[in-house]
């Protein structure tokens, strides 16, 4: 009668799925994972806060522009963004980071003598929350 024996390390046990893939490269795996997740949502709210940079750098060089135009037409308001850029105020039409022109209200809400710029932000709704003046 021949007897087989065999020996077992106790990394060879199987034991349903933790011990078909082992333990350690189950926590490796899932921490690949945490880790990627990581990555992805912190590289979205960066490209976030820098599109909310870049907008407020358009809105500051349109808001010294209409300074510059008021000043040379005794407070007058432009009728649109081209009459500025036909005079020479503006290279283009100032957009936000998400193509959109920025929004110009002459006379402002907040200052009647004066005026408002703002972006509709990511979503484009004009007026929603996140909006940047």
């Amino acid at each position: 009668m021949k007897v087989s024996q065999k020996v077992f390390f106790p990394w060879e046990r199987r034991r349903g799925l933790w011990g078909a893939i082992g333990r350690a490269r189950a926590r490796f795996i899932v921490g690949a994972i945490a880790l990627v997740l990581a990555v992805v949502l912190i590289r979205r709210r960066e490209e976030h806060a820098a599109a909310v940079r870049a907008t407020r750098a358009t809105i500051d060089t349109a808001f010294r522009a209409m300074i510059q135009y008021r000043a040379d037409h005794t407070g007058a308001c432009p009728r649109s963004w081209n009459e500025m850029v036909a005079a020479n105020y503006l290279r283009d039409v100032p957009v936000d980071a998400w193509g959109r022109p920025i929004r110009l209200t002459c006379p402002g809400r907040h200052d009647k003598a004066g005026f408002d710029l703002e972006s509709d932000g990511p979503d484009g709704l004009p007026g929603g929350l996140d909006r940047i003046e």
